[in-house]
């Protein structure tokens, strides 16, 4: 007994209309659909990035100037304006000052500016206060 190989014709899979990918025009469109998401999208985490590192180091200045304030109330050197720079984690913040007359004699409005930058772009936080002129 003689034994045959017997062949089957084999069936494509790419005949007919179910063709597996993508057409060149679907990949040039996903394409330029990416093109124009991507940088939305890139420029939308720079703007959250940025506004984090902003409240960030806001709160950080408003303690700076707290305790700025708090010295120069007890030091009693609030009565001349005054200018400094504190450097804290890395971070420099600038302040300055001033004293104002309020409406109730003897006490003064102390003003309290401080100034950070982030990312090239400056900010400022306001403290204020009232001290009693007549104590020092």
């Amino acid at each position: 007994m003689e034994r045959r190989m017997i062949f089957k014709p084999t069936i494509s899979r790419w005949r007919g209309s179910n063709r597996a990918g993508f057409t060149l025009a679907e990949a040039l469109a996903a394409l330029a659909f990416l093109a124009i998401v991507l940088p939305v999208a890139v420029g939308g985490l720079m703007i959250a990035n940025k506004a984090g590192v902003v409240a960030e180091r806001k709160t950080a200045a408003a303690r700076v100037g707290g305790r700025i304030l708090q010295e120069l109330v007890v030091t009693g050197q609030w009565k001349q304006t005054s200018t400094g720079v504190v450097e804290e984690w890395g971070h420099q913040f600038r302040w300055q000052v001033k004293n104002q007359s309020w409406n109730v004699d003897p006490f003064k409005l102390l003003s309290l500016q401080v100034t950070y930058s982030v990312q090239g772009e400056d900010f400022d936080v306001n403290l204020s206060t009232v001290a009693d002129g007549s104590l020092l």
